[in-house]
């Protein structure tokens, strides 16, 4: 063969790959496109700064978008205003008017969902706003603070109101515990896989036991001093945590079942409750 037509030819073949090879790229680049597109958005409602303490460390970590809402008429009151404010807007099924938001929730794939909790169930704010959203197709994450619990039973409202999104587990902290938020925050994002780090796996609790003199104690140390009656421990079960214990304890007011409580033991602390679960 003539060495031009040689030339010619491998000319030809040069373009080709050429032309393959930047095919691919924009292939392989518009593919990762498609896995990075997702968008979160962290929206919540607090009134003592408690939640929004959360979700500001929640922001630090994952770098989402970030919005507080709030109400037209702002829950200012002192504590007992606040209260009979809400108990009068529960019992007459009203929420409140919201200033409008900066963000829009539409633009969004995951939604984390913060809120104290009132009365068992979301702030008021955070009612309103699930309300009057739309949330199919969304991956939802709750956070919450709370006096004593309610992250399992918002979950579970969750759910119920909003049964075209993808409800997965949340996190909740005490107020009293709120220090400890931004370590727990932390492990929690590296357990659901959204940041990176050692995941952490808890044995499950041993066998469930009758209450004894000493456990009772350690029940009463974390509990006792709390505002109001939490109930009577009636069984208990224990696993080992990192440098102490955790207890799961079954209680009973008034002669029927209450709900559970957890409580740890740190080496050298005083034992003290996480959460209830009624």
């Amino acid at each position: 063969m003539h060495p031009k037509s040689n030339y010619i030819i491998m000319k030809k073949l040069s373009i080709l790959l050429c032309a393959l090879v930047a095919m691919t790229a924009c292939s392989t680049k518009q593919n990762n496109a498609d896995t990075t597109s997702t968008k979160s958005l962290i929206v919540y409602y607090s009134q003592t700064h408690a939640t929004e303490q959360v979700a500001k460390t929640l922001q630090n970590m994952i770098g989402a978008d970030i919005e507080a809402i709030s109400a037209v008429m702002p829950y200012d009151g002192d504590f007992q205003q606040t209260i009979a404010r809400c108990q009068e807007e529960m019992s007459a099924n009203i929420l409140p008017e919201l200033n409008p938001m900066q963000k829009n929730i539409a633009d969004y794939d995951t939604i984390y969902l913060g809120y104290p909790v009132w009365f068992g169930t979301f702030a008021q704010p955070m009612a309103a706003l699930i309300g009057m959203n739309d949330f199919a197709g969304k991956v939802v994450i709750p956070f919450c603070t709370f006096g004593s619990g309610g992250l399992n039973t918002t979950s579970d409202q969750l759910k119920e109101k909003l049964q075209n999104a993808t409800i997965l587990p949340g996190y909740g902290v005490r107020n009293a515990r709120i220090a400890a938020a931004e370590t727990e925050v932390r492990q929690f994002l590296i357990n659901s896989g959204i940041i990176a780090g050692e995941k952490v796996s808890l044995p499950e609790f041993g066998e469930s036991q009758e209450i004894t003199e000493e456990t009772k104690k350690i029940f009463d140390a974390a509990c006792g001093s709390y505002q109001m009656p939490l109930g009577t421990p009636v069984t208990f079960s224990s696993r080992s945590i990192e440098n102490g214990t955790e207890y799961l304890f079954n209680v009973e007011m008034n002669g029927t079942a209450s709900g559970r409580i957890y409580v740890t033991a740190m080496d050298g602390a005083e034992p003290e409750f996480t959460q209830v679960e009624r």
